[in-house]
């Protein structure tokens, strides 16, 4: 066989369902590989958008994303979305067409050196120059990318080598790498001195990050939450790890965080940290949050513990390995008038949060927090929502019901854009799931060629689009720092979307007034196909 074929049957042998991608004669051998497999290859319209299509793929279905585009031009627009899975330790491969392998550093016709330009943000990235070495390089590839912390893979592939002859095809079931060994279980007297110390703790919480989802624990953070009685508060990334109704969820932290998730952590004397990485947007100022505290961090990468706040534990594992040797043990917790003083707080919150979807809108706008409040509500229960970036990420984290469903968005990099393709990834991954997207329209127009995506291949995924005209957050960015000096930040009144979606022969609903969410709502979600829903905002409306 051919290595393009070669590369197709690994593909085949790790069960890939999709490849999102572009072709382009340099990774065309390929595709024609693919062609007659049970492998569905999607053509997206922009290659960024397959690498965010590849991650809502991966995170609902529990599989990596596989992503191939042709060279040059195609790998240097997929870099965006490589980096964007890299900051969330999305598992992804992908495979990069390459000009001839005798003509590489000539600097001929789309030639890019992608594997070194994407250096910084992939896990790993291969050259592949021989042909022979297709099954072990795929193998180790996929392995890479779902093992210890998850994230991207690259595989550069010359066309050249991808028609050469293999003298033999074994696909490995494992490999073995000597520079590559994950660790998986907790260290014993690591996992001692934390029970130890929680049960001295008098307020202790837990703080659950996207490492929980990454590791298939997220049921196992509300066993142990629920068995011993502690509170628990999340990242942006971890949203959705308890139902946003659950007695023992108090919110989200950091810096767009909610007031009682803040307050909680503020308020604690035992802070575990789980599958999240102790940056910025969680723990905006770590020295003077953590001090006096005792600041558990349980990661499976252990560069991450103790980059930005010293652990007074440190445990480095896999975090469902982790809670399961932690549900083993006899801990008593003692935290019941902590839980009770955040009770308090949350019904504070809670009785604010009622407050602010409260008011009223200027005339043809609605109030951004009672919409998201309302669709979220009317979604399935196991719904999945897909937030883009912005005011609208704001909103939704702050608004949005959660219940047994996902909430997907771009955390790390604050991607615009990433809403539409991924919950095209998303629906995918689980056709009988409803799924929504919600973007500003900012970040709508970056991807919003992939609506054309999903008409073809009858994905339907659903959107809402957020519009008031303008960069929202920049905006107000602007109007709290820079005296109102609205400097780049008008979009002005184009698309038309009415005739967008028409051009699509999708269905447009158009939302202008508060009195028309439930109605606008109820004809969104039953649509059986995928709709676009227009809902305007006010332009100064604060997230």
């Amino acid at each position: 066989m051919t290595g393009a074929e070669a590369i197709a049957k690994c593909l085949i042998n790790e069960k890939v369902e999709y490849v999102f991608g572009y072709p382009g004669v340099a990774i065309a051998p390929l595709f024609d590989s693919l062609y007659g497999t049970q492998i569905h290859s999607v053509l997206i319209r922009q290659e960024q958008n397959a690498a965010h299509a590849a991650s809502g793929y991966a995170r609902i279905s529990g599989c990596p994303g596989v992503v191939a585009v042709t060279s040059g031009p195609g790998a240097e627009n997929l870099i965006t979305g490589i980096a964007t899975a890299f900051a969330d330790s999305i598992p992804l491969v992908c495979i990069t067409g390459q000009v001839d392998s005798t003509l590489m550093g000539s600097d001929v016709f789309q030639e890019a050196d992608i594997s070194g330009a994407c250096e910084s943000f992939v896990k790993y990235s291969y050259i592949v120059r021989d042909v022979q070495d297709i099954p072990r390089i795929m193998k180790e590839a996929f392995t890479i990318a779902t093992t210890g912390r998850k994230g991207p893979v690259l595989i550069d592939v010359p066309v050249d080598v991808q028609h050469e002859k293999l003298s033999h095809f074994f696909y490995p079931e494992e490999v073995k790498m000597r520079t590559y060994k994950p660790t998986v279980e907790g260290h014993a007297v690591q996992i001692k001195k934390v029970i130890s110390e929680l049960s001295r703790a008098k307020r202790p919480i837990l703080c659950a990050g996207g490492g929980t989802f990454l590791s298939g624990a997220a049921s196992l953070v509300r066993i142990f939450a629920e068995k011993y009685h502690i509170p628990v508060v999340c990242t942006m990334m971890g949203l959705g790890v308890l139902p946003t109704d659950h007695p023992l969820f108090f919110g989200m932290v950091g810096n767009n965080g909610d007031a009682c998730g803040n307050r909680a952590m503020n308020e604690a004397d035992m802070i575990i940290m789980i599958g999240a990485r102790v940056a910025d947007r969680s723990i905006s100022q770590p020295d003077l949050i953590l001090k006096g505290k005792i600041l558990v961090h349980i990661d499976v990468d252990p560069a991450e513990i103790g980059k930005n706040a010293g652990p007074t534990i440190p445990l480095v594992g896999d975090v469902s390995h982790v809670l399961q040797a932690f549900l083993k043990e006899d801990i008593r917790v003692s935290c019941d008038d902590f839980i009770s003083q955040l009770c308090a707080y949350r019904k504070q919150w809670k009785e604010q949060k009622e407050e602010a979807r409260g008011k009223n809108s200027p005339d043809g706008c609605v109030n951004p927090a009672a919409f998201i409040h309302a669709l979220s509500e009317a979604m399935d229960g196991n719904a999945v929502y897909v937030a883009d970036v912005g005011q609208n990420q704001l909103w939704s984290c702050t608004n949005c019901i959660i219940r047994e469903g996902r909430f997907l968005t771009s955390g790390g990099m604050g991607t615009m854009g990433y809403a539409l393709p991924a919950a095209m990834g998303a629906q995918l991954a689980d056709p009988d799931r409803q799924v929504v997207a919600v973007c500003g329209d900012g970040g709508f127009q970056m991807s919003m060629m992939e609506l054309s995506t999903m008409r073809q291949y009858h994905i339907p995924a659903k959107v809402v689009v957020l519009r008031n005209n303008t960069l929202g957050l920049v905006r107000q960015y602007q109007h709290l720092h820079l005296h109102d000096r609205f400097a780049v930040t008008d979009l002005g009144e184009y698309p038309k979307l009415e005739y967008l979606t028409g051009a699509y022969d999708m269905e447009y609903i158009r939302l202008t007034d508060n009195a028309d969410i439930q109605d606008a709502v109820r004809r969104f979600l039953g649509s059986e196909n995928s709709v676009l829903l227009e809902a305007h905002v006010s332009k100064d409306a604060l997230a």
